[in-house]
């Protein structure tokens, strides 16, 4: 039971780290267009533990995930408010456009084995 901070390495045997549980957070926010953002929230908790155990461009791409989904859940919130006065609706599927959009770019530049553009952007 005594594991040591290392125990939990990211890079493979060849010298690249391993992004298979960044790719999987991206598939967890994703997949919360369908389940009702749950399975977000465990994305979200996954990348909070995660965060900080990588290099540099990993840390990136975990900071981009929580983002995501602080600003998913927000939209989301505007969204449903404005549903009050039907314009929700559309706005609803440009939130879900936007949560694909931005998981796409973040898989596309994890695979490049880079950090994504413009973390702290409020849109894209």
């Amino acid at each position: 039971m005594n594991e040591s901070p290392d125990s939990h390495h990211v890079i493979e045997p060849g010298g690249k780290p391993d992004i298979t549980l960044p790719i999987v957070v991206y598939a967890l926010l994703l997949a919360g267009i369908v389940t009702g953002g749950l399975t977000m929230l465990v994305g979200v908790v996954i990348a909070y533990v995660y965060r900080g155990q990588g290099p540099h461009w990993f840390d990136e791409h975990y900071r981009y995930q929580i983002r995501t989904f602080w600003l998913a859940v927000l939209y989301f919130a505007i969204s449903g408010l404005l549903m009050l006065v039907l314009i929700g609706f559309v706005t609803w599927l440009v939130v879900i456009v936007w949560l694909v959009f931005r998981c796409v770019k973040g898989i596309k530049h994890l695979q490049e084995h880079r950090a994504p553009d413009n973390v702290d952007a409020w849109l894209i």
